[in-house]
């Protein structure tokens, strides 16, 4: 089939094009090495971006980070380098682009994976679209983080939760994304205890209406102040204190939550050794376990 003109159309087009200086074009990347990479603008001239114009990024390496055939965006600097090619600017483009790219992320509440490049006495720096965020000391864990020396070059899943494109001022979190893992987690391990289940848990805080109990592995759960013991009391310091290590029944697994009762532990131990006076010695079995030991062939997420 002969060719005509319309096959050629495209192309033909953005041959005439004039391209000016400020002009944001994008183009397919050809080559690259450390000191540049060319582009392929569809156009009778290549882009060149120097390397000092690509990215901000400390450390940023072109023949690690660049391949052949990503598409690039980058700001027109001058349509003649004085090689023919047209000289580029991807640091330029970025700071026009980012921004809006950075607004939805925030609006979508999208997972990025940053490396951290930076280290600051109230957290760490890293980049976004090469943009340089900052993570507080205290969004960088579900604690606040003393040393942040150890996540320098570490790779880190991170949301934005604020920024100021005037002040070109951006704000990073890790925090979030490791609550949710962290509760999720909490909510595996909860579907696999049982109702019935007796173990040992800490007393771990005094409410006027329960105390609530750390199981170990993460879980922890509520005593009712009716399921503290046997004798009616009108607050739990009473007969607990912080620090106690008591024997717990698990009476509910519901939403995600424990309840738990001492009081049914204890009818359950003293049943138990009731039954052992009329039994032989090795007749019976162990009447509770740990978390631990339950846990031990469950493999979680």
């Amino acid at each position: 089939m002969a060719e005509t003109m319309k096959d050629y159309e495209q192309e033909l087009n953005a041959s005439m094009k004039k391209i000016e200086e400020g002009d944001i074009l994008k183009g397919t990347v050809v080559s690259v090495d450390e000191k540049e990479v060319i582009l392929d603008l569809g156009y009778y001239a290549e882009g060149v971006i120097p390397a000092d114009a690509y990215s901000r990024e400390p450390g940023f390496s072109l023949k690690e980070t660049v391949h052949p055939g990503d598409e690039v965006s980058a700001t027109v600097v001058r349509t003649d380098d004085g090689n023919g090619n047209i000289l580029l600017s991807r640091v330029e483009a970025s700071d026009i682009l980012a921004w809006e790219k950075i607004r939805e992320y925030k609006e979508s509440g999208e997972v990025l994976e940053v490396v951290v490049k930076g280290i600051t006495n109230a957290g760490v720096i890293a980049y976004v679209e090469d943009i340089r965020g900052f993570i507080p000391a205290s969004k960088l864990a579900l604690g606040y983080v003393e040393d942040t020396e150890s996540y320098l070059n570490q790779h880190i899943q991170v949301q934005v939760i604020d920024f100021e494109k005037e002040s070109k001022k951006l704000i990073l979190s890790a925090k979030e994304l490791l609550r949710e893992k962290a509760e999720e987690e909490r909510k595996n391990k909860i579907s696999n205890v049982q109702e019935g289940l007796v173990t040992e848990g800490v007393v771990e805080s005094l409410q006027p209406y329960g105390a609530f109990v750390d199981l170990g592995n993460g879980l922890s759960g509520l005593v009712h102040i009716s399921q503290i013991c046997e004798k009616r009391i009108r607050k739990p310091s009473e007969v607990l204190t912080v620090g106690d290590r008591v024997k717990v029944k698990v009476t509910a697994v519901k939403d995600g939550k424990l309840s738990l009762s001492i009081k049914e532990a204890e009818d359950m131990m003293a049943k138990e050794i009731e039954e052992e006076v009329y039994e032989a010695p090795d007749a019976g079995e162990e009447a509770t376990t740990s978390l631990g030991a339950l846990f031990a062939g469950i493999k979680l997420n």
